[in-house]
């Protein structure tokens, strides 16, 4: 079998992705694959809970709250809408979270002097250091993998993902490029089957 370095490292063909299909007297080749598939995903939301379970435990963050402290200090005095555009979510998703980072003295938010109608968030001293001591986001350990794929395995991966995400029902839900687990809520955009 070979490793996800050497993949990484070379580009692929059939006979890499075959190797790593062991079937036996008893399974169909397809069976086999549509395993493989499962424990995939099932890998990558593992991976996403411990992560998130982590994010908690050494910061007391989610994943969603980190990415906002985060821009929130290497963009300094900054709006709400920017967030929102930074981070890939809505405006009142981040207020929301804004909220419960102002709550904990994590951040505070500041009318602008300019433009009243502007509000400026920025971290609290406390905010700064509990920022210093969380991990790194998920994603961007995966993002830098990513971007060193070429082009063709990049687009291979996003068709695949967004196949897996219609076969799933998943196609409608308003989703962020953040990786990061919680609760389902009930405008989350999951369609019911009749």
């Amino acid at each position: 079998m070979a490793s996800s370095e050497a993949l990484y490292s070379k580009p692929l063909n059939a006979s890499d992705f075959k190797q790593n299909v062991a079937v036996g007297p008893d399974r169909s080749s397809a069976v086999n694959n549509y395993e493989q598939v499962l424990v995939a995903l099932r890998r990558v939301i593992r991976a996403t809970d411990l992560h998130s379970k982590r994010l908690s435990k050494h910061a007391g963050l989610t994943g969603p709250q980190l990415l906002i402290m985060r821009t929130i200090r290497d963009l300094g005095e900054v709006t709400i809408g920017t967030i929102a555009d930074k981070v890939s979510l809505s405006q009142a998703t981040v207020t929301t979270i804004l909220d419960r980072l102002e709550h904990r003295q994590l951040v505070y938010r500041v009318r602008s002097t300019r433009d009243k109608r502007k509000v400026h968030a920025h971290l609290t001293e406390g905010g700064a250091d509990i920022l210093a001591r969380a991990p790194q986001p998920l994603q961007e350990d995966f993002i830098k993998k990513f971007q060193s794929l070429h082009e063709w395995e990049q687009t291979m991966i996003i068709a695949s993902l967004q196949r897996v995400a219609n076969m799933m029902d998943a196609d409608d839900i308003d989703a962020s490029p953040v990786l990061d687990v919680g609760p389902v809520l009930k405008d989350d955009g999951w369609k019911e089957k009749a």
